[in-house]
């Protein structure tokens, strides 16, 4: 089985991410699209096992299989969350839905640690842009401030929400270059300190809810193996 025919085919959950689903998108912004596929069953049966992600077969398309995405998102990774959260939600089968159903299982104070640590990496590569061309790549800034700013929200409510909504215009306002560079140093501080001052008393559990996450997964690979118990011909990826 082609990894195509495994998107095409074995889809559970597909939605679009970046602009679009933030709020963000503009004349000409791209369409991102991600996908959750669930491989039969069968395929891990043999030596070579089923792709554990897929890119394509349309532009701007990404795909993982259940198993490392449900791993990603356990982990607090914050494309896989902003994924499972996205407003723009274009197929959800059963096993999608009921993937939807546990978006709070994935949820934990994890992402305080994952989000900043993914931001920092950002704002140092914007740094290096600033002191090599004397500004940084405003479209990432702006991204940067997003992300940092949904990192407190969450840790502040417990909600991952994606949608920039009434931070749209001051956002895009950054990625016209509008704002100052060290205007935009201080807000992506001032955000950062915001969220650790909101990790206390956050209502997040300390931990993912792995065994619930773990029994759907279970699930969901026995009803694939009791639907098409046989091998399927041809190769796996």
């Amino acid at each position: 089985m082609t990894p195509e025919a495994l998107v095409r085919d074995h889809t559970v959950y597909a939605c679009v991410t970046g602009s679009r689903a933030f709020g963000l998108a503009t004349e000409g912004s791209d369409t991102d699209r991600r996908g959750v596929f669930l491989a039969p069953t069968a395929l891990f049966w043999r030596f070579e096992k089923p792709p554990t992600h897929v890119e394509g077969p349309a532009d701007e398309q990404f795909s993982w299989e259940l198993e490392r995405f449900c791993e990603l998102a356990l982990r607090a990774n914050p494309n896989v969350l902003e994924c499972l959260h996205s407003p723009i939600v274009e197929h959800a089968d059963a096993t999608g839905r009921e993937l939807l159903a546990l978006r709070d299982a994935f949820l934990s104070l994890r992402a305080y640690e994952t989000f900043l640590r993914y931001a920092l990496g950002q704002r140092r590569k914007l740094e290096a842009d600033v002191r090599q061309y004397g500004a940084p790549r405003w479209k990432h800034a702006m991204h940067l401030l997003r992300l940092l700013a949904s990192c407190r929200d969450l840790l502040r409510t417990g909600a991952l929400v994606i949608d920039v909504g009434d931070q749209r215009e001051p956002l895009l306002a950054v990625k016209r270059g509008e704002i100052p560079w060290p205007e935009t140093e201080r807000r992506m501080t001032r955000l950062a300190e915001e969220a650790e001052a909101a990790l206390p008393g956050s209502p997040l559990p300390p931990e993912p809810d792995r065994a619930r996450v773990e029994a759907f997964l279970t699930r969901a690979r026995r009803a694939s193996a009791l639907s098409s118990p046989d091998v399927p011909e041809g190769g796996a990826g």
